[in-house]
C-alpha cells in the first residue's frame, strides 16, 4: 500500500473482489475488472490517458524442448531508484505453440498538487 493520504494523488486500496492492491480513485479494478463504486450520472469522467502501451509475440520453433518463461516488471522513478519489482507471470511453451504479452501504463489526471514522500508510491 502507499504512503500517500487517504484522498490524495498515488494513495491506494485494496480490490474487495481480487485483493490487488489499487488506485484510491478507481472505479472499476484493473485486475478483476469488478465495478468498485458506482459515480453519479452527472460526476464527470476520468480522462484516461494511455502513453505506454507495448505487445509482443514469441513463438517456439518447431523443433526443441518446451520454453519456460517468467514475465516481470520493475518500475523506476526518474533517479532510478527501484519503486516495484514483480514477477507477473510463469509458465512454459512448447514446440510450435505462441504467446502474447502485452504492457499498458495509463494515467489519471488530478488536480492534487501535493507531491508525496520520497517512497510515496511504493506499495
Amino acid at each position: 500500500m502507499s504512503n500517500a493520504r487517504p484522498g490524495t494523488a498515488g494513495a491506494t486500496r485494496t480490490c474487495p473482489h481480487c485483493k490487488t492492491t489499487i488506485l484510491e480513485s478507481s472505479s472499476i479494478c484493473p485486475s478483476c475488472r469488478h465495478y468498485l463504486r458506482f459515480d453519479s450520472p452527472d460526476a464527470q469522467p476520468s480522462k484516461t490517458i494511455t502513453p505506454l502501451n507495448v505487445e509482443g509475440r514469441i513463438r517456439h520453433p518447431a523443433e526443441g524442448g518446451a520454453w519456460e518463461y517468467s514475465v516481470v516488471l520493475t518500475i523506476r522513478d526518474d533517479e532510478g531508484n527501484e519503486i516495484a519489482h514483480q514477477v507477473v507471470g510463469v509458465g512454459a511453451m512448447h514446440p510450435g505453440e505462441e504467446r502474447t504479452f502485452s504492457l499498458a501504463v495509463e494515467v489519471m489526471p488530478t488536480n492534487d498538487m501535493r507531491r508525496p514522500g520520497k517512497r510515496g508510491m511504493k506499495h
